[in-house]
């Protein structure tokens, strides 16, 4: 029986993308900057990923694809880089559930000039309260997210892109737990966008930015030498970067049945309810990601409820990888209106592709 129910923190390498990496980490391992054919190879690899890439996105200029080490740099990229092209006086919004690599950032770059939009008690942005913001306020650039890493809560992404669109507003979307679980749309259409591969069966440390059309200078990105069209310096990490768009190329043509999966994770949630009647499901009555259920349980610490889970060889999460261990609250939690009690017994179980309705039971 697979345990493992923390797919939002990290997924294992597909096998055959496992396979893909090793293969190409052997025939393009080569510095793509270089003259030589074996370099020239390794080269068009790269461009043939970067074209595959914006193709699947549906953008028009490959030159916006840049890749990065994953997305928490992605996410910094896009906060110094607003913040030093826009004029003095302009704010940032952002909603209150944002990973900490949105959060974080755009806090350090744009200091007291952030605007947090509120999100209602199931965890979906207030887009009342986000048009209350751009009216009241000189905003240069909102970010949400597309679906939540703790809850799985899907974001109304298009109406806010729609919104800023008529406001004359940058969108900038992290899109990291969407991809690979749900169809891509119109993501695409951001002007700022963040993937990173190991949220869907690719190899960790390699992610992408979508970048506005046009863009010529990204602040805040690592500089050197004139590698992605002189925008972020450093080597590119060929293998890595084939490995994570053959992980998309794998989804993409034996895409999971939604529908299906949803069941099953619904039928675990009800099984719960059966015979814990006080457990609580945080989001139940809106859209999800398919692969995550948020529950309260009704006492005991959720670290005791982990270890023990974890003595029975399921691997569960008290909330985001990137917060645990902080002994703080979830600010994810705290903007739905959770009280400190409830964000105490949390657990987020997230499932994956290769998640069946036996582990879900198992599980249960």
């Amino acid at each position: 029986m697979n345990g493992y129910f923390d797919s939002n923190a990290t997924t294992p390498m597909f096998p055959e993308v496992r396979k893909h990496f090793a293969e190409k980490s052997a025939a393009i391992w080569h510095n793509p900057s270089s003259l030589y054919p074996e370099a020239a190879e390794a080269k068009r690899e790269l461009e043939e990923c970067r074209e595959w890439l914006a193709d699947f996105l549906g953008v028009e200029e490959p030159s916006r694809v840049v890749f990065t080490s994953g997305a928490t740099e992605s996410n910094n990229i896009v906060f110094s880089s607003t913040q030093a092209l826009n004029p003095q006086g302009k704010r940032v919004a952002i909603s209150a559930i944002e990973h900490p690599s949105v959060i974080e950032p755009a806090k350090r770059h744009w200091r007291s000039s952030v605007e947090m939009i509120p999100v209602d008690p199931e965890g979906r942005v207030d887009l009342s309260a986000l048009k209350t913001i751009l009216e009241s306020r000189e905003i240069s650039l909102v970010s949400v997210m597309a679906a939540n890493n703790e809850t799985g809560v899907l974001q109304p992404w298009e109406e806010i892109r729609e919104i800023c669109g008529l406001e004359g507003v940058s969108f900038h979307s992290d899109a990291t737990q969407w991809f690979g679980k749900l169809p891509v749309g119109e993501l695409g259409s951001s002007e700022w966008l963040t993937g990173s591969a190991h949220k869907f069966g690719g190899p960790k440390g390699v992610g992408f930015l979508l970048v506005p059309d046009g863009c010529d200078d990204l602040t805040g990105a690592q500089t050197g030498g004139p590698q992605e069209r002189k925008l972020r310096g450093g080597t590119e990490n060929v293998p890595a970067i084939s490995a994570m768009i053959y992980a998309l190329k794998q989804l993409e043509a034996q895409p999971p049945d939604h529908d299906a999966k949803a069941r099953e994770r619904d039928q675990f949630e009800a099984q719960l309810l059966t015979e814990i009647s006080e457990i609580r499901v945080v989001g139940k009555s809106v859209e999800r990601l398919w692969n995550t259920s948020m529950i309260i349980v009704p006492k005991h610490n959720n670290l005791k409820w982990l270890t023990r889970l974890a003595d029975l060889g399921f691997q569960v999460s008290t909330g985001s990888a990137c917060s645990s261990g902080r002994g703080n609250p979830s600010h994810v939690m705290e903007s739905m209106g959770l009280s400190f009690r409830e964000m105490g017994r949390v657990l987020r179980i997230s499932g994956s592709w290769d998640t069946s309705a036996e582990d879900w039971e198992g599980l249960a």
